[in-house]
């Protein structure tokens, strides 16, 4: 017990030590937590016991972040953001994993299975840095901001299938069409019982334990919730985080919602860091001296490699400068492809040394992130120059006054125009949109500027 609460007390002095130094150069807590692991794990040293027990702990973590998605999830939301998500999203997923899976398997030689594996991890980018950041930065609704939010939303849905697919990979059934077929049954079970109980009783459920005006037992309620949807899905052979996630989505159609989250929040960090702890013990320092030139390489090519996927994608349906944006916010590899590298590896998917490897590779992406975004219009600036004809128009808009100012060229746009005009008033136009705005210029509209409102 002693040996213990000195483990416990070093570890929390540690984590805090170095997140506070971090935050003077904007790094976020994350890649804290994965040094104090790293940090304690040399201290320490854990047995082989110790490090499994962990590992349960760490799958806890992702459970609750499993379930602070699902309570984010929101079909309306879906809707008014259906091509971030399913266009830009699913193309990004299925092409990015598509290419990684083919360089694993024919240049580095990995059996078609860990290179499947491998390749959809890293087409994940990092949901919590991101979305952090560029909440911090006020960012989250610019043009790039709107596209990595809809690409990571999408990304976050495609873990279910990926975790099942690590499942599938290593059942001892022999038949696959007999796994799926099971799995398809057992699937419509689990959703079935956890939407009737969300539907039907969830929120009856909340009303009584809020009746106790008690905030100790309506944040364990909640806990009982997330478990018991947990323990669900892992009896019919899903993973805990599948009933997290779908306890989230029963969840956020209630009126409980904001208050789950908002008492869930210091909850779900705590468990969050010690997720990261583990991770951290698991790296291999003699690992990484050997292979340091490989993983420095692996680094260099596939943040590079996943940001022409993304802009590829990206620069057919939007603007240039907002591809290019999106690709650099979204170039890193997330903590989610770290849970399923730690799942492939518990089910010896990868060797110990490619977990290694990649474990190392992503959270150096990781690292670099935030001085990416933090220097995003600078290096945009670098990759793509505002075309001369918009620059000169929007030099010359500085001559106006005691204008109205329309901010987007959509439906209400337009139809606001064609009001002012039609009255002789004095507007103008703010439009994000390079190809709209020169489309119409075409049409001969004349106060319309390439601007971001």
């Amino acid at each position: 017990m002693e040996y213990i609460l000195i483990v416990l007390i070093v570890t929390i002095a540690i984590s805090t030590v170095i997140n506070v130094f971090l935050k003077k150069f904007d790094i976020p807590t994350v890649i804290g937590y994965i040094f104090t692991g790293l940090i304690t794990m040399q201290l320490f040293n854990f047995g082989e016991h110790s490090q499994e027990t962990l590992a349960h702990l760490a799958e806890f973590g992702i459970v609750f972040l499993m379930f602070t998605i699902g309570l984010e999830f929101s079909i309306g939301h879906m809707k008014a953001m259906k091509k971030e998500v399913f266009v830009y999203g699913a193309l990004q997923v299925m092409l990015s994993g598509a290419i990684f899976t083919f360089l694993a398997h024919t240049f580095i030689g990995l059996e078609i299975k860990s290179a499947i594996v491998i390749g959809f991890a890293l087409s994940l980018s990092s949901t919590a840095i991101v979305i952090k950041l560029l909440t911090e930065k006020d960012q989250i609704h610019s043009g790039f901001g709107r596209i990595a939010v809809g690409v990571l939303i999408f990304q976050d849905l495609a873990v279910i299938p990926m975790l099942l697919m690590i499942s599938i990979f290593t059942s001892d059934n022999s038949s696959v069409s007999e796994l799926l077929l099971h799995t398809l049954w057992s699937a419509i079970v689990v959703f079935l019982i956890l939407f009737i109980v969300g539907k039907y009783f969830i929120e009856r459920f909340f009303d009584w334990v809020t009746s106790s005006n008690s905030e100790e037992i309506f944040l364990g309620a909640v806990i009982l919730v997330v478990v018991g949807a947990s323990v669900v899905a892992e009896l019919f052979g899903f993973s805990y985080t599948l009933g997290a996630f779908i306890a989230g989505m029963t969840i956020a159609e209630t009126k409980f919602r904001y208050r789950i989250e908002a008492d869930l929040v210091p909850f779900r960090d705590i468990l969050l860091g010690i997720f990261f702890i583990t991770i951290g013990m698991q790296i291999d320092l003699s690992i990484v001296a050997e292979y340091g030139w490989i993983i420095l390489g692996l680094l260099v090519s596939i943040m590079l490699l996943k940001g022409l996927i993304l802009f590829g994608i990206i620069q057919f349906f939007a603007q240039k400068r907002s591809a290019i944006k999106s690709s650099l916010t979204l170039m890193q590899v997330g903590e989610f492809a770290l849970a399923i590298f730690a799942l492939a590896y518990t089910n010896k998917l990868i060797s110990s040394d490619v977990n290694q490897i990649m474990i190392m590779t992503v959270v150096l992406s990781m690292i670099l992130t935030p001085f990416i975004l933090n220097n995003i219009k600078t290096l945009a600036d670098k990759l793509f120059k505002e075309p001369t004809q918009l620059r000169e128009r929007a030099i010359s808009s500085t001559g106006y006054q005691h204008h109205i100012i329309i901010c987007g060229y959509g439906p209400l746009g337009k139809k606001l125009a064609k009001i002012f005009k039609a009255k002789n008033l004095l507007y103008l136009i703010l439009e994000h949109d390079v190809k709209v705005v020169d489309k119409a210029i075409e049409n001969g509209e004349k106060n319309i500027f390439f601007a971001n409102a």
